[in-house]
């Protein structure tokens, strides 16, 4: 019996039809090669910030870090920063971060609590609700410079299945039919009870591009990361949905095709099933049996624990990672015990540097056995429990993060490839089909461009 999993291409596993794990109809994007400068040149960096950044909806966090009113976050983005801040009725609002008096910063914690905003430089005074409370020494102004009583500049805030998300454009769509996912995607998952137990932002000496296009796909696990060939497989069912969102569910407890020992059990597959609470004595001897063992083991342990949103999880999603692509610039690894989130965040004036931030959410469970998948790097010892929102770990240019093994050789890997994107001998990338997800949400930048 091989461990092997339908290893053809394209890669359908095969999901029942009626189930968001069922393959999405092919979409043709194309075969054009875009041009290398969107990588390195400043004019195109500043198209983006015309016509992309100010016009998409962009992930500022999630609502389990801003439980109470009064409790807020701020969001840096690019040039811009952002005050998130939950209102006395338990609505969430997004203002701009900047005093409409003379552009002073309001805010200057990344998370914190307030009963009202008051600036720095003046002290002017403002209400959670953005609402205009205080000038100071009002009776020096022309009251008709003031007379708007100019409070903070709101923007616009929505949620999805416990992401928070703003977009500075009025005009722009709504959330729910930007977001291109369809229902119960991301709500199934119940993000909204997890909460942030490690985050970490560091700087990398590429574009956010060369770093998207970096995780977008598996076709270089063999190269970059040799290790994971005998715990997951290297294809992986790619589907694309509306607005430039899309998916690689990429299959775990497997054997990566090109193996020719398919049927022994090395560490990596026994770690695999110990995350899923399974006892050494239980492990089966042949690799084809693990996944079947884990899905099986973890359907039990939901039972025993009452977690009910199990129920909504075919048996690949309970070992599979959807990895999971929100246009413009996040990656979502979906697991059932938590949720790893990317951000690739532009750098504000530099188009060959970029923020990589990743935070891994983990819905706490009292079981000792209960825990995300190893291969996010949560580190040993980490307060999983929730009662305390980690700070967020800062990390300058050049100095490696350590993010565990997977992530260390993808930030050595990733500025090597943005060097080669200024060669004369490099003319544009040319995508597989097995990179169609990059493909996608490129076409999607060039629509926001107007390409």
């Amino acid at each position: 019996m091989s461990s092997r999993i339908n290893v053809r291409w394209p890669m359908d596993l095969d999901g029942p039809r009626e189930s968001l794990e069922a393959k999405q109809p092919e979409i043709d994007n194309g075969l054009d090669v875009v041009h290398p400068s969107r990588y390195t040149s400043r004019e195109f960096m500043e198209r983006e910030w015309q016509h992309l950044w100010p016009r998409a909806w962009l992930l500022a966090g999630v609502v389990s870090d801003i439980p109470e009113p009064g409790d807020y976050f701020t969001y840096e983005h690019g040039h811009e920063s952002f005050i998130v801040v939950r209102q006395q009725d338990m609505g969430i609002k997004a203002f701009y971060n900047v005093c409409p008096h003379r552009g002073n910063r309001i805010a200057h914690a990344e998370f914190s609590n307030a009963e009202s905003f008051t600036c720095s430089f003046h002290g002017w005074n403002f209400a959670t609700d953005g609402e205009l409370r205080d000038i100071t020494e009002e009776n020096t102004f022309n009251p008709k410079l003031i007379a708007h009583r100019p409070g903070l500049n709101e923007v616009r805030c929505d949620l999805a299945a416990g992401l928070i998300f703003i977009n500075m454009d009025p005009k722009a769509p709504e959330l729910a039919d930007a977001i291109g996912l369809p229902p119960g995607y991301l709500e199934n998952y119940q993000i909204e009870k997890m909460h942030v137990v490690h985050h970490v932002r560091s700087e990398w000496r590429a574009n956010w591009k060369t770093g998207i296009d970096a995780f977008y796909e598996t076709y270089h696990l063999p190269y970059v990361h040799p290790q994971t060939q005998t715990v997951m497989e290297d294809y992986s069912q790619i589907d694309l949905y509306p607005n430039g969102a899309h998916r690689m569910i990429v299959p775990f407890g497997t054997k990566a095709h090109a193996i020719a020992d398919d049927e022994s059990v090395d560490d990596g597959l026994r770690g695999m099933m110990i995350d899923a609470g399974i006892e050494p004595e239980g492990f089966p001897q042949r690799a084809s049996e693990v996944r079947g063992v884990i899905q099986a083991a973890k359907r039990e342990r939901a039972e025993r624990l009452g977690l009910d949103h199990y129920d909504k999880f075919t048996d690949g999603q309970l070992i599979d990672s959807w990895t999971t692509g929100v246009f413009p610039n996040v990656q979502l690894g979906m697991h059932p015990e938590g949720v790893f989130i990317m951000r690739f965040m532009p750098h504000p004036t530099d188009p060959e540097r970029f923020f990589y931030d990743n935070m891994i959410l983990f819905r706490y469970v009292d079981d000792p056995d209960y825990t995300v998948p190893a291969w996010m790097g949560l580190p040993e010892g980490t307060d999983v429990t929730g009662t305390v929102r980690p700070e967020i770990t800062h990390v300058p240019v050049d100095v490696r993060p350590e993010l565990g093994e997977v992530l260390n050789q993808d930030i050595d890997l990733v500025p090597v490839v943005q060097k080669g994107m200024r060669s004369r001998g490099f003319r544009g990338p040319l995508w597989s089909e097995l990179e169609g997800r990059l493909r996608h949400y490129h076409k999607e930048l060039d629509r926001y461009l107007g390409e």
